[in-house]
C-alpha cells in the first residue's frame, strides 16, 4: 500500500523540498484564552455529593442532565468499556458541544484542564475537565491516546455503506433515541441534533503510513473515571459503544460490552461563589 496519494504524472518541481520544509504553524494558538480557574475547581470537587447517577446499558444510551457549576463522571463499571458523548444546552438544542473546535483548539485528545466547546455562533465552555484517572497512558509507540475528537460516532449508514447490513444499535441510534426520550421529541426531529462525539476512554490515534484513524484497546478498567464541570446547565447523552474496548470492531453484538455510569454531583453551596457560567461568544450576529 502507498504510503500517501502521490500523481504518478506529475514529476515533483525542483524547489519540492524547499516547499515541504516550510515551518508548521499552529492554527489557533490558545495564549491569549483566559485559562479555567483549575485551582478553585480542585477546591471545589472536594466535597461532592452525588445527587443523581445514570446506568447505560451495554449496546444502548443514556440521558442525563447536570446544573451549571456542578460536576459529573463517567464511570467504567464491569469492564473495558469506551463511551460517545454528546452535549447540548439543556434548555436550548441549537447551542451543542463542537468536537471539530474542541480538537482544533486543544488537540486531536483531551484531558485536564481542557473545555468542551459549543457550536457557532455560541462558542463557549459547556464543560471542564476536571479528573482524569487514565491521565498517565500520555501517547504510546503507535501515536494512540485517549478522550479523542477525531471520531465521529458509529452510524448505521456508513455501516450499510461499508457492510451491507442494518445495525440499530450504533451509537448514532443510541444517542438519537436517547434524546428523543429526554427531550420528549419523535425520532426525525431528535435526529439532526446528534453530533459528533467525545469518544471517552477510547484509544486512537492516525496510522504513521496511510495517516487513517485508528482504535485499539482501549485501558480502561473498572473504577476509572473521566471527571467534568458543567460551565452551562447541559442536557447530555452517553452511549455504551458496541464495540467494546474498540479493540476490534464496531456496529455489531461481537464485542463484549459492559455498563457505564454517569453520577451528577453537587459541590458545597459557597464552593463556588465567586464563580459565573461564561456568556455566550462576544461577536456580534448582526456583522455575520
Amino acid at each position: 500500500m502507498e504510503t500517501m496519494r502521490l500523481s504518478g504524472d506529475v514529476a515533483a518541481p525542483e524547489d519540492a523540498a524547499e516547499r515541504r520544509a516550510k515551518p508548521a504553524v499552529v492554527v489557533y494558538p490558545v495564549d491569549s484564552l483566559a485559562p479555567p480557574d483549575m485551582g478553585m475547581l480542585a477546591a471545589a470537587r472536594v466535597n461532592l455529593d452525588v445527587i443523581d447517577e445514570v446506568i447505560v446499558d451495554p449496546r444502548e444510551a443514556g440521558a442525563f442532565r447536570v446544573p451549571a457549576g456542578h460536576f459529573f463522571r463517567i464511570i467504567s463499571m464491569e469492564g473495558s468499556q469506551v463511551g460517545d458523548l454528546n452535549l447540548w444546552h439543556a434548555n436550548d438544542l441549537s447551542e451543542r458541544f463542537f468536537s471539530g473546535k474542541t480538537r482544533a483548539l486543544h488537540g486531536t485528545h483531551v484531558g485536564v484542564g481542557d473545555r468542551l466547546w459549543s457550536c457557532l455562533p455560541y462558542l463557549r465552555p459547556m464543560a471542564t475537565i476536571t479528573y482524569d484517572t487514565l491521565g498517565w497512558y500520555g501517547w504510546d509507540e503507535d501515536g494512540g491516546s485517549v478522550h479523542d475528537v477525531i471520531g465521529t460516532r458509529c452510524d448505521p449508514y456508513t455501516n450499510r455503506l461499508l457492510k451491507g447490513d442494518d445495525y440499530h444499535h450504533c451509537c448514532h441510534s443510541n444517542l438519537t433515541r436517547a434524546l428523543a426520550g429526554a427531550a420528549n421529541i419523535p425520532l426525525h426531529e431528535a435526529e439532526p441534533h446528534v453530533h459528533d462525539v467525545l469518544n471517552v476512554f477510547m484509544c486512537t490515534g492516525f496510522t504513521r503510513d496511510t495517516h487513517q484513524y485508528f482504535m485499539k484497546a482501549s485501558p480502561v478498567r473498572p473504577g476509572d473515571y473521566l471527571e467534568l464541570f458543567a460551565e452551562i446547565d447541559l442536557l447530555g447523552a452517553l452511549s455504551a459503544c458496541p464495540g467494546g474496548d474498540c479493540s476490534a470492531g464496531h456496529s455489531s453484538d461481537e464485542a463484549a460490552c459492559y455498563p457505564l455510569k454517569v453520577e451528577i454531583l453537587r459541590p458545597d453551596a459557597d464552593a463556588l461563589s465567586n464563580w459565573t457560567s461564561p456568556a455566550v461568544n462576544a461577536y456580534p450576529r448582526t456583522h455575520r
